[in-house]
Order: structure tokens, then sequence, then C-alpha cells
């Protein structure tokens, strides 16, 4: 519980009456508060979290004075304020398809177990009752001795999934069955999964082709609409196929014909745009038939990339498009579009490059460009000012409209960001697509959810949403059909929009499969594209030795994983902005540091990581689009510095992380000290906020030209960018040095570097200090 807007603690059921559990407590920190927030959960030895019934729900209403008695019940998710509110009566509140033939039913009220409990039960198919084989009592819901909770209920034969099904209880009534482990089944995998190429619109000059998968409808139809605002379209009957797929053709050229998606699940209609739609309409609710070939800019070469060879070589640079042009000063013509970000010759205060020139001369080699995607949280038919990072999906395979010069066109959203990957790509810069596969806007508004009711999201042992993503929802990536959508969309970004890399947002929600199989698949593409991701240990139903996390990466080869070890020891932990690190006084931090630098393997007893990994699983930062910037959190911590001494400390970071082993990245504006005011999640704050502020390149180029130098560094010398671990070992060797110092020395023509040996030292401490070097001997 915790007050609305502060932070929370737990409480706990410790006693009973005739109602149920009783808890009675008294709540901190409500001065100004005019509603709690409340969240029932169960509670495991290892984790407090393991299942939660509904999202936050609040109580408002209080006695005089200030107290407050609720009833809550389960299976209804309104707080109520007496007990005459309640519904009482005896009632199923879930029950779901598990496997083929079994179904498990949860009750509010505890049912009395009796020795043949198929006596109560009843199991119907659209009205028609069906044999059951068995009725048990769920051992892990017993109340009693003699009462339970949960039935599992077996039948003698496989339920089908696309009709009603009904279980009724004598003195319970009747509750629809809805989908739930049944899709993790193998049995399910063998009768529905489709490992076709050819989902989603197929177009041809003759004719469109359009497949969707949707096992559990009764019927489906293809929706052809004549205008993006109709409200009603032409309604056409679709053909049900193999292993789920319906299907229609469509004869002639259908480029630029608007549709959707019709299925009948139960006795209810959904409609759903594409999932694999190329393009959509404007807000992205229609799909758009395109003839991907007129979609190319005049100058379009998708068989030219800047030369790239290892993953160790890449300096990556996070972008939003909109914060890259929007500042008055940018001198930038299409400000927040794709098409700004093609602009060259762009000019800023006291005539400073902005924009791609700016990029360019810095001498990066990567530009990781923040959700691109279609996404819900802007309205593409306003024209007031919006602004969003993105990470709310609504349709995977189209671009964001927003970004575009006209959101109404279907095409001009396609290819004017092929026009800004080309750009990219002259200028000698790769393009890396930030993917938010781990979770939707909404699960239950989703084209998925839509389609295929429960199938695409991950649930609890209770069959409710898991929220590792903190979005209200996690995508089920081990189950196959979301395992096949994820890499069937990323090898169509990779090859139709020539697409260099992928950073995954919040990856450790994913299964460590699907990462190998997305590698596999990119792979076949082109090995150099990149892969990077968010490796956090997040709370989902997935076992923990699956995920895709920093502990498992060891299991995932050629995936890289942000490192917040050396982001939080260079500069403090980001959950507490006034915590310190290495470069800001904070002491003893130095083996954090060093696992770092060494490029996150595991290089002795006492600088490691996540174990046995290779160089190229670390991506090395201290800033990124989260949390606070750099700038902020120094001043944050060091409220009493001068400026002078904050844009040393700066300096001293962006060191660190440019001489690192394994992959650097930086935050657009790192290399002029960006902030953003002291905002820490800026997600959907002003312009203002989220700019890039070409003012500050002027003020602060001498650090611009601190950053620039270290990049030329890291690019001439390969001692920078070792490959493997050993050679790590064999070439990294650390120096004696005093408290709050880092030396090291890359030694013996690393990486086949022409220096013989580099020493490279980092003083955290605000006075000088003196280093001992080896002796001539060993080459210095």
């Amino acid at each position: 519980m915790w007050p609305f807007g502060k932070e929370g603690s737990a409480y706990y059921f410790t006693s009973e009456d005739k109602f149920g559990k009783v808890a009675e407590f008294y709540v901190e920190g409500t001065e100004g508060v005019d509603k709690l927030g409340i969240i029932t959960r169960r509670s495991t030895k290892d984790n407090p979290w393991a299942e939660k019934e509904f999202g936050d729900r609040f109580i408002t209403k209080f006695k005089e004075d200030g107290s407050a008695e609720i009833w809550l019940a389960q299976g209804d998710e309104k707080v109520h304020y007496s007990p005459s509110e309640l519904d009482l009566s005896p009632k199923f509140v879930a029950a779901t398809l598990d496997d083929m033939n079994i179904i498990s039913a949860e009750t509010n009220i505890p049912f009395v177990l009796k020795n043949d409990l198929k006596e109560d039960i009843v199991v119907k198919v659209e009205g028609k009752q069906i044999k059951l084989s068995k009725v048990e009592p769920d051992k892990n819901y017993l109340v009693s001795n003699n009462k339970g909770r949960k039935l599992i209920i077996t039948t003698y034969d496989k339920l089908p999934l696309d009709k009603t099904i009904t279980v009724e209880k004598i003195g319970y009534g009747s509750i629809i069955v809805s989908y739930g482990k049944v899709f993790s089944s193998e049995e399910f995998d063998k009768l529905y999964y489709y490992d076709g190429n050819d989902l989603g619109a197929n177009y041809s000059k003759e004719q469109t082709l359009f497949k969707v998968w949707a096992p559990t409808a009764s019927e489906a139809k293809l929706v052809i609409y004549s205008k993006w605002e109709d409200k009603a379209g032409q309604e056409l009957p679709m053909q049900k196929g193999e292993k789920g797929v319906w299907s229609y053709t469509l004869k002639g050229d259908q480029h630029g014909t608007i549709y959707t998606y019709k299925v009948k699940i139960g006795s209810k209609w959904n409609e759903a745009v594409d999932p694999y739609a190329r393009s959509v309409t404007v807000n992205g609710d229609k799909g758009v038939v395109l003839d991907l070939s007129r979609t190319n800019p005049e100058k379009w070469d998708p068989n030219f990339k800047p030369p790239f060879k290892n993953a160790v070589d890449a300096i990556i640079y996070e972008l939003h498009v909109r914060d890259l042009s929007i500042h008055p000063d940018s001198g930038i013509k299409n400000k927040g579009k794709f098409l700004g970000l093609a602009e060259t010759g762009t000019k800023g205060p006291n005539g400073t490059s902005t924009g791609l020139d700016h990029i360019k001369d810095l001498g990066v080699t990567h530009v990781q460009l923040l959700p691109i995607f279609d996404f819900a949280s802007i309205d593409e038919t306003s024209t007031k000012p919006q602004f969003n990072w993105g990470y709310d999906p609504k349709n995977y395979n189209a671009p964001e409209g927003s970004y575009s010069t006209n959101p109404y066109d279907p095409i001009s959203r396609v290819k004017e960001l092929k026009t800004a990957i080309q750009a990219l790509h002259d200028n000698g810069l790769r393009v890396i697509m930030d993917v938010v596969y781990n979770h939707m806007f909404s699960a239950d508004a989703s084209n998925f959810n839509k389609l295929v009711p429960g199938y695409f999201f991950r649930t609890g042992h209770d069959g409710k949403l898991t929220n590792g993503s903190g979005c209200g929802n996690d995508t089920a990536s081990e189950r196959k059909m979301m395992r096949k959508f994820i890499i069937d969309s990323v090898t169509y970004w990779a090859k139709e929009y020539n697409i260099d890399g992928f950073r995954f947002d919040l990856m450790g929600l994913h299964d460590v499969e699907t990462m190998n199989e997305v590698r596999k698949a990119l792979d076949k593409i082109d090995p150099t594209i990149i892969i990077i991701g968010e490796g956090w240990d997040l709370n989902t139903a997935l076992s923990p030795d699956v995920k895709a996390n920093q502990k498992n990466a060891y299991k995932m080869p050629r995936i890289a994983h942000f490192n917040d070890t050396i982001r939080d020891a260079i500069k403090g932990s980001v959950f507490d902005k006034t915590d310190a690190g290495f470069v800001n006084g904070k002491d003893y931090v130095e083996f954090k540091v060093k696992s770092g630098i060494v490029g996150g393997i595991e290089y002795s007893g006492q600088i490691y990581t996540w174990g046995r990994i290779e160089p190229d699983q670390s991506v090395v930062y201290c800033e990124a689009h989260d949390n606070n910037t750099l700038y902020d959190k120094l001043k944050f911590t060091n409220p009493d510095a001068t400026e002078e001494e904050i844009k040393a400390m700066h300096k001293l970071s962006g060191a660190i992380v440019l001489t690192s082993q394994g992959i650097p990245f930086i935050h657009a504006g790192q290399e002029f000290m960006r902030t953003k005011q002291g905002n820490e999640n800026s997600y959907n704050a002003s312009d203002e906020i989220n700019r890039l502020d070409w003012e500050r390149k002027a003020k602060y180029l001498d650090v611009v030209e601190y950053y620039k130098g270290l990049i030329k560094l890291r690019k001439e010398h390969p001692a920078f960018r070792m490959t493997t671990s050993d050679m790590i070992k064999r070439h990294l060797e650390f120096l004696n040095a005093p408290k709050n110092v880092i030396a090291y020395v890359l030694k013996d023509k690393a990486n086949g570097d022409e220096w013989e040996n580099i020493v490279v030292a980092f003083n955290g401490n605000t006075s000088e200090q003196t280093i001992k070097l080896p002796k001539k001997a060993n080459g210095l």
C-alpha cells in the first residue's frame, strides 16, 4: 500500500474473522494525499511478488479521523467500503484451458471435496455436454482437509479451440473457459505452429494474397476500406487452411489498399490490423498494402553498408529522431522528422555544425535510433507539439507516422525513413534500430490479442498477465508463434530497410532460445549486424535459466548486454541521484570500474562481471536516454562543484567509456554535457527538456573536441578493441596505483596495434597522484 505519488510498504493479513483474512495497520506519509494505492499479492520465500491479483487499485473514501475500512473479495476488482456491497454468492472466478483436454477452474468460495467431483461438474462445447474423464482438486488450492478452491477437469476427447467451452458446477453457476497453458503445450504447437514465410499481405501486380494466423477463430473476414476514416468496409470471407491460417486472394494491383481482419472468437467479432502490415493509415488503425518497390527513394542502395568488421569496432550514438532537429536554432528544415536526419550543411549557434554533419564529424560508427516503428502515444492527426520516446508499440512492422511529413500518406513514412537511413549510410554511419518486442501499449487492445486472445502475452500461475516490463504486460517470446513473429519482424527490417543492428528493449523479458534464433536469422542476412540489449533480471513467468538476461549472457554468444556495473561504478547508482561513483568522489569502486574496462570478461577472481563472456557481449556506457544525464547526475552528486570541476568529471567519464574494451555507447548530446534539467524520466516531457540544445555545443566546444579526440584514438588503435577474452588477458595488465586511481598497460602491440605499449591512467581524486610505470625492459 502507498500514499498516492509516494513510496509504499508491504502489510500483512495477521488475523481472521467470519468474513476472511484481516489486516489492520497505520500508513505513514499521508499528509496532503487524498487516496491510497493498494495491490494484493501472494508472496513466497524466494519471491515477494510470486502472484498478484489485478493492478493498482485505490482507496478514496475515508472517515473524519482519516481511517478507512475496506472489503476485498477474490475475483472482484472493486474496492468495497461495506460488506453489504459485496456479492458473496458462490461462483467461478476463472476457468482456463491448460491442455487440449484439461481445464482449470477456480471459485471464490471454497467447495466441499467429494469422492467423485464429476457428479457436480458439467462441461459443454457450444451448449453440448461432453464426457469427462476425471475431476480432481488442485492440491495447491486446498483450504482445509475437506475444502478447495480450484478444480482440474480432464475430458475424454480433445477440446476444440474455435468453439465456446463452458464449465458449470451445482451452486456455482457457469463460466466461459478462456485459453491458458494450452498455448504453451507441445500438442498446440504440433497442431498450429505455422512455419510459412507468407503471413500478411503478399503483394504482386496481378494479385495480393492475405494470410493471418488465427487458430481459435471460427470465422475470419478480410475487410477492405476506401478511406482511412471509414467506419465500415467491404467484408470478404476468408478460407481456413492448415495450422490455423486464414487466407483470401484479391485480384488486381492492390497497392495502397486499406484493410483489416475480422475474426470471430466464441460469439464475439474482433477487428484488428494485420500484425505483419508494412504500413498503416494515420494513427495506425488500419493496414495498407504496399508495393515496396514504389517506396524506395530516388537514391536507394540496399546492397551498400559502411565498412565494418567486428562488434567491438562499433561506437554507438543513441539518438531520438525528434531531439536531433526540433531546437529552433538547429538549422534543420524538417524539424522532428525522418528527413531531418538526412539534411547536411546545417549550422547552429556561432556557425557550428548540427544534425548529421555533427554526428559524422564526431566520428562514431553507429547511430542508434529510439523507436521508429508505429507507436501509440502520439496523435498523428494533431499539429500540436507532442513528444514521446515511443516505447509503446502499436504496429511493429510500420514506421511511425509522426516522423513523416505526411502521416496520412502510408507511403511517405516508409520512403522518408529509407531516405534517412540511406543518408546515414552515405555519410559512413550504420543504423541500429531500438526494438520493443517485450510488451505492447496495451495487451487487450493489441492486434495480437484481438486475433488470438491470450496467446501472445505471458501469464503467471494465476492466469493473470505478468508485468515485468512495468507497462502492464509482457509478450510470450517462448511461444513459438510469438518467437516467429519477432524473428520475421527483425529480418524484415534488416532486409527492407537495410538496418545494421538491433537494440532489444528489456531483453531480459525474452528467452535465450528466441535471442539465439534472432542472432542466427540475422547472420544469414549479414553477420556484421550487431545485437545489443537490456539484459536486466526482471520479474516475469520464465524459468531463471532461460531468461535472456546478464546471468545467462554466456548462453548467448555475440549478443551484447548493457553493462550497468561500470555505468554505476563511474558515476553512482541511477536509482539514487545523490549516490556518487569513481569520477565524483566515491571510494573503493576501482574493481567495478576495472570489470568494465576489461570488457566484462572473467579477467580474474576479483575482476569479472557476468562470468565467461567475450568483450563483444558488453556495452560500456555511463549515460543513456533513461535516467539522469551524466551532467545532471554530477550536479546532483556534487552540488558545490564549479562548472570546471563538473566538466573534468564529465570528461573523465567519457574517457573511461571510450578507452574500455567492449562496445562503447554514448547518448546524443553527452559530448556537449547534455542536460534535461534534472528530469530522470523524460519519456513524455516537453521538447524543451528533451531536445538537443545546439547552444550547448557552441558553449562546450572543448568537451566536444575532447570526445572527438577519444573516438579518433579508439578508431586508430586496435589495442582498445581487442576481440577475445584471451587476448585481453594476455595484453591488458593493471598497474599498482594509489587509492581512487586506475592504471593499466595495453602491451606488446595488443591486437596488432602499431604502438608497442599504451599506458592508460584515470585519477578519481581531486589532487594529482603519482603512478610508477613498468621498467623499460617491459617495452616502456
